[in-house]
């Protein structure tokens, strides 16, 4: 009952519970937002696009039904996480750009973000022009005069702002990140209806099926936790220094090196990858050029074979792991900032010695994160094609959100408390 204690003790303390319901208001606003479509548009051929398409299925359900209902805001996060990939990926290319997001402090990182919204305004611009004319295609938006089209795009980029407006609003109260919490949102919202989909077909053959859906399940979700908050402590000595009559240093601590250091952000960005060939193949399907057409239902026909997919989308996942894991953590510049405040790791030479030690490490506990990141990410096309449930399949990748977004928010909700017991002591 530990918990249900820590449950009351929030909406006992005002300040606390004043953010908590605040955030709660913000997600219902989200809510709404996802069900006001955009005129003009067939809801039941959309429907019944999304749930014959594998991958648009899967990014649907991130939006929380957004993108099936054709709403304001389609798109999600989709350009602000687009835009944030590609900030923190050009860091590898243009030293000032990487010097402002890792060592100018907080200002640095401030400016660093205004990058990432301006950049996001044209990222949604591109999207929502390129998603009207793949649905156009497809006979599921009918014409639009170009005033039609433009106000249609005006609306989703607008929506898409929107969104990043909201997410960064939660991120100021402390309570979890805005991004994650909007996210995760969309995932849970789908809940109820991939259950009710599952009541009305079900039938007593495929209770196995089901029964071996839910042991998936809980294999997952213990694996997400074990993974998430699986760390390698790297111990971490300070040696005794004096300075004037005072004495510093002389204690030993850990530096913890995350085994899934990269979060989802690798299985976002290989999703990313994955749906522009399909996208692109859709959009030149009914081609005049038969060359274009022919080639367009090629790449379409091989981006639905389940194997292919499978195993481009796994090697995706593992390589944006690697990638992404070598933008955000740099073991150079902290090696040099243990030795400059005179620690070092016990049998390890500071500076040089120590950041090859630190990629090392880093590298063998990448790798299982990476793989674990792999598995969760085709995971769903295996349980698919095990037990043909495919209403109810979530999908690992959504699970792992869940469960890290919980864990984050949960830690964050519980420093709020530990700084109120420091404050009353």
């Amino acid at each position: 009952m530990k918990w249900f204690n820590k449950v009351l003790l929030i909406f006992k303390i005002k300040e606390i519970r004043n953010k908590v319901l605040f955030v709660l208001a913000l997600l219902v606003v989200f809510r709404l937002a996802a069900n006001i479509p955009v005129p003009g548009v067939n809801i039941e051929k959309l429907q019944a696009f999304f749930e014959s398409n594998q991958l648009f299925g899967l990014i649907n359900i991130f939006t929380g039904g957004a993108m099936s209902n054709f709403s304001i805001v389609m798109l999600g996060l989709g350009p602000y996480i687009t835009a944030t990939i590609i900030l923190q990926l050009l860091t590898m290319i243009f030293p000032k750009l990487k010097e402002m997001y890792h060592e100018s402090g907080p200002e640095g990182r401030k400016k660093f973000n205004q990058y990432g919204r301006y950049l996001t305004v044209p990222l949604a611009i591109l999207q929502s022009y390129a998603m009207i004319g793949l649905l156009r295609s497809q006979q599921v938006v009918g014409a639009l005069s170009t005033l039609e089209l433009i106000a249609a795009i005006a609306t989703i980029t607008a929506g898409a702002v929107f969104l990043m407006w909201l997410g960064e609003l939660i991120s100021e109260k402390g309570i979890g990140n805005g991004i994650s919490l909007l996210i995760f949102a969309g995932i849970i919202a789908r809940i109820p209806t991939s259950i009710r989909q599952a009541i009305v077909t079900y039938t007593p053959e495929k209770l196995p099926s089901y029964l071996a859906f839910l042991a998936v399940a809980v294999l997952v979700i213990v694996g997400v936790v074990i993974v998430t908050e699986a760390q390698r402590n790297v111990p971490i000595s300070y040696a005794k220094r004096v300075r004037g009559r005072r004495m510093y240093g002389g204690f030993s601590t850990h530096m913890p090196l995350r085994v899934n250091q990269a979060g989802v952000i690798p299985i976002i960005f290989a999703l990313s990858i994955m749906l522009f060939p399909g996208m692109v193949a859709k959009f030149f399907a009914n081609s005049s050029n038969a060359f274009i057409a022919n080639a367009s239902q090629f790449i379409g026909q091989l981006f639905e074979n389940q194997l292919f997919y499978g195993v481009v989308y796994f090697l995706l996942v593992v390589l944006f792991t690697f990638f992404y894991t070598a933008v955000t953590f740099d073991p150079k510049a902290i090696a040099e900032n243990i030795q400059k405040q005179g620690g070092f790791v016990p049998g390890i030479r500071p500076g040089e010695n120590t950041a090859n030690f630190f990629y090392y490490i880093l590298n063998r506990i990448t790798l299982v994160g990476a793989l674990f990141l792999g598995v969760v990410a085709v995971l769903p096309i295996a349980v698919r094609g095990a037990t043909g449930l495919a209403s109810m399949t979530i999908g690992g990748t959504a699970v792992l959100i869940v469960v890290s977004v919980v864990l984050e928010t949960m830690k964050q909700v519980e420093s709020q408390l530990v700084m109120r017991d420091y404050e009353g002591f």
